[in-house]
């Protein structure tokens, strides 16, 4: 049984993950088509919302054409590595307080592991096919991915010594008051760069260049085996998406704004629905508390409720079933509010993804080489020491650390 829930969770969390990847692929195209003043996709389905399940059906039931010179299992086991290891990440993404299929602790390192084992994909793919654009391709994307890794790690070496804990969860909670992005905003803006050369998109897509290279390192790949490139693809855009909301979005904190709209019909709904004159002036008077005070009604709410139910028989008849589902509602709306927030930041950095994509042109490779060692990387290891030298001499180190 417990087997059975394991992998329902793991369902829960990977099916949307996979049907969030055909809908990005869609609202690419649709964004990039106003940005540039065309329509887009608009034939299959309504406003071409069914396009994507129509690719994907092209891709599967074409014919798989595997070169003859090619070395047939790395040839297919590279897209899948891919695959995997993009989505082998989201099992240590916290969605919401308590909602993570792997709270680890050491969830740092874990992420930096799956987004540099996911380059091992691309290098034997490129080299599998046995073609030069797709072995160029190749070359092209390891010493993109190694060097911009350096950046990525430094950058996330930043934000371990400002919370002290390699834990995404610890590190959402130390957002509560301040969000990462305003104090560390050239680091946010060095990360999103990062994230962008990780994931190949332009205007760092020299591995896949179309213009030289065909299609880089997945030249040679059609039909089901270029599904898994697919997929992983956006599956880690989503990943680095999910990463860069974490680390300087403040996760799934956010201002409770739901509440000034939905615990004051609670109090009026509860007040006129009960018949307990007594239960009546204490909601009357925590009424008066959310109003001009900082208060949750929701949390003492369920107190009341429950403490009223087992110690007063008496008041048991001003509660209906409507009562309790509302109450159970409201509950339920706390606990994955945080989710919704997660998902609208996600979304919003998948936005900007799509906005460089449409607004820069791509770098040369000299260029992408300078910008990462001769500008990012010292960048962020001044930012390292300066971090260090500050919080040491304030005597502000975060628990944990300590020289």
């Amino acid at each position: 049984m417990v087997v059975f829930f394991n992998i329902l969770e793991v369902l829960i969390v990977l099916v949307p993950i996979l049907m969030a990847v055909a809908f990005i692929t869609i609202a690419e195209r649709k964004i990039m088509a106003a940005m540039q003043r065309r329509c887009g996709p608009n034939a299959v389905g309504i406003w071409g919302l069914l396009q994507p399940f129509a690719d994907a059906l092209k891709l599967l039931v074409k014919e798989i054409i595997i070169p003859r010179q090619s070395n047939n299992l790395l040839f297919v086991i590279g897209p899948c590595i891919t695959l995997i290891f993009a989505l082998i990440g989201w099992s240590i993404i916290p969605f919401g307080e308590g909602l993570a299929i792997f709270d680890y602790e050491l969830g740092v390192f874990f992420a930096l592991a799956v987004s540099s084992i996911g380059s091992y994909g691309i290098l034997i793919s490129g080299w599998a096919a046995n073609s030069k654009y797709a072995f160029m391709g190749a070359i092209r994307s390891t010493a993109q991915l190694l060097s911009y890794e350096l950046v990525f790690s430094s950058i996330i070496l930043v934000l371990i010594i400002f919370s002290g804990s390699f834990s995404l969860t610890y590190i959402v909670e130390c957002q509560q008051a301040v969000w990462n992005i305003f104090p560390l905003l050239p680091i946010a803006l060095m990360f999103f760069i990062a994230i962008l050369a990780e994931t190949n998109r332009p205007p760092f897509d020299l591995p896949e260049a179309e213009s030289e290279l065909v299609a880089g390192f997945m030249t040679e790949h059609g039909a089901s085996i270029f599904v898994f490139f697919f997929l992983g693809e956006y599956s880690s855009l989503i990943l680095m998406s999910t990463f860069m909301s974490i680390f300087f979005l403040g996760g799934y904190h956010c201002p409770d704004l739901y509440k000034l709209i939905f615990d004051p019909i609670f109090y009026i709904y509860s007040y006129f629905s009960l018949t307990d004159i007594s239960f009546k002036f204490y909601i009357f008077s925590d009424l008066f508390n959310f109003l001009f005070k900082d208060y949750n009604f929701t949390e003492n709410y369920e107190v009341i409720y429950y403490n009223t139910w087992n110690l007063n028989s008496d008041l048991k008849t001003s509660f209906s079933s409507k009562d309790i589902i509302f109450g159970s509602v409201s509950l339920l709306i706390d606990k994955i509010y945080g989710s919704y927030v997660l998902g609208f930041k996600i979304i919003t950095v998948v936005f900007l993804y799509i906005w460089v994509r449409a607004s820069f042109p791509r770098l040369r490779y000299d260029q992408l080489m300078s910008l990462c060692w001769k500008e990012l990387l010292p960048l962020a290891f001044a930012y390292i020491l300066f971090a260090i030298c500050l919080f040491y001499t304030f005597d502000m180190m975060p628990f944990g650390i300590s020289f």
